[in-house]
């Protein structure tokens, strides 16, 4: 899992670079569009850092539980009632 926590965030590092590159390219933009184009781009780049922030938040939580991350079924109860009962 440490694996995937370091992959969310470099995303969210490269994210955060984008949005500060975007940012500034808006002031040297020489036309509106440009300088919008620039602005949506900065938008989108700080909204997926929010996000990539919010998983790593929720992937933390999920850890902090102390759980197995299954659902409970230990496989062997023979409570199912779609399987024929154990010999």
């Amino acid at each position: 899992m440490s694996g995937d926590d370091l992959s969310v965030e470099e995303l969210r590092r490269q994210q955060r670079r984008q949005e500060h590159a975007e940012s500034e390219q808006i002031a040297e933009a020489d036309t509106d569009a440009e300088a919008a184009r620039h602005r949506r781009r900065s938008e989108k780049a700080g909204y997926l850092r929010h996000k990539l922030e919010q998983r790593q938040r929720s992937e933390r939580d999920d850890g902090d539980d102390g759980g197995d991350g299954g659902d409970g079924d230990d496989g062997g109860d023979g409570d199912d009632p779609d399987l024929p009962p154990a010999a």
